[in-house]
């Protein structure tokens, strides 16, 4: 038995914050220092390094299960099933309902309950959880659904990513620019033809690497230091995904059975450009091949870094034919992959 996506939906918030609006922001050093030169120049070369030229933010006066409600609305559309049908609801997140204008976050009741809710799903055997998995979460959501339907616990799931990323930013810390906000959603069933997951990787790293994202005080020594924000150490992250996501995903398409000639596409996690462009010249390069053209659509320019939101959404523009001189054809192989928080790495061979 396989699984198969029977249904996909995303939510790209309207507001857009272009690179330029960063211009007059006050960036500090981790030491509270101001930098040495212009926000112009620290612009340029964030868009040089990440590719992000603009990103999204929610409206004020949505939170992140409001994103996730839309795009979960528009995955039960497109699979054209009864919502009273599903039997899990999986919300990957990681900061919960952060209203506009504080830090607090709040996930009470969990976001999954609050999204069930929305849609007015009766059946109180529709389990509602949420995951905190990091950027990966929604991977991770797939992964569990596919558990669910193979053990017989569950014939259909939806898997939901949202967050609203910009509400827990360190405006005075220049990595603030990388993030955004958005959802993306999958209805996820057994499989009865040859569409479906083939093989999949998940794996956990947390000896030296739990902490290379977490939550600190802001750069602007003035602020509260008890208020805390989103805070990475870039550099490790960088060296980290560049040692392990190429091998996690070797192993995952391996286990499939599937050669590397025949992936028609790689869908990674929107985290930075560059990385993700060095991440996948490794990866060939463990086949002694080269990166064939296109083969990695990207979102990441216009819509930013959305956490668990970018593979899902990226999911969604790629079979809408929203990607400029991307597309997919019944029966390619798609590889979806992401790093994030933990630090975790995961991926799944998917046949379209």
């Amino acid at each position: 038995m396989k699984i198969k996506i029977a249904g996909i939906g995303s939510y790209i918030p309207e507001k857009k914050v272009s690179n330029t609006d960063f211009g007059e922001h006050v960036f500090l050093n981790e030491d509270g220092t101001p930098f040495g030169y212009p926000n112009q120049v620290v612009i340029k070369k964030f868009k040089g390094i990440t590719g992000i030229e603009h990103r999204r933010y929610a409206e004020d006066h949505l939170n992140s299960s409001d994103l996730a409600f839309f795009a979960c609305e528009k995955a039960i559309a497109n699979a054209s099933i009864d919502p009273e049908t599903i039997d899990y609801i999986i919300f990957a997140h990681n900061f919960g309902d952060v209203k506009y204008g504080t830090n607090q976050s709040d996930m009470l009741p969990s976001l999954a309950t609050r999204v069930k809710n929305k849609l007015q799903i009766k059946n109180p055997k529709c389990v509602a959880y949420d995951i905190l998995f990091g950027c990966p979460g929604w991977i991770e959501g797939v992964l569990q659904a596919n558990a669910f339907i193979k053990s017989g616990m569950a014939k259909r799931c939806l898997v939901v990513g949202s967050e609203t990323l910009s509400r827990v930013v360190d405006v005075h810390d220049r990595d603030s620019m990388i993030y955004s906000d958005g959802a993306g959603a999958a209805i996820i069933e057994a499989s009865d033809d040859e569409t479906g997951m083939l093989a999949y990787e998940s794996a956990t790293y947390s000896i030296d690497e739990s902490h290379y994202l977490f939550f600190g005080k802001s750069y602007n020594i003035d602020l509260d230091p008890d208020t805390r924000y989103i805070k990475m150490y870039g550099r490790k992250i960088y060296e980290f995904a560049l040692n392990n996501v190429p091998l996690a995903m070797k192993s995952c398409l391996d286990t499939s059975g599937i050669g590397i000639d025949d992936v028609k596409k790689i869908l990674i996690h929107q985290a930075n450009e560059k990385m993700d462009e060095a991440i996948i010249q490794r990866f060939y390069k463990l086949f002694d091949k080269t990166v064939p053209k296109d083969i990695m659509p990207m979102s990441i320019h216009e819509l930013g870094n959305s956490s668990v939101a970018t593979v899902p959404t990226l999911f969604d523009l790629l079979i809408r034919g929203q990607i400029e001189n991307q597309s997919i054809q019944k029966g390619d192989i798609l590889l979806f992959a992401s790093v994030g928080a933990g630090m975790n790495i995961n991926a799944f061979i998917y046949r379209y």
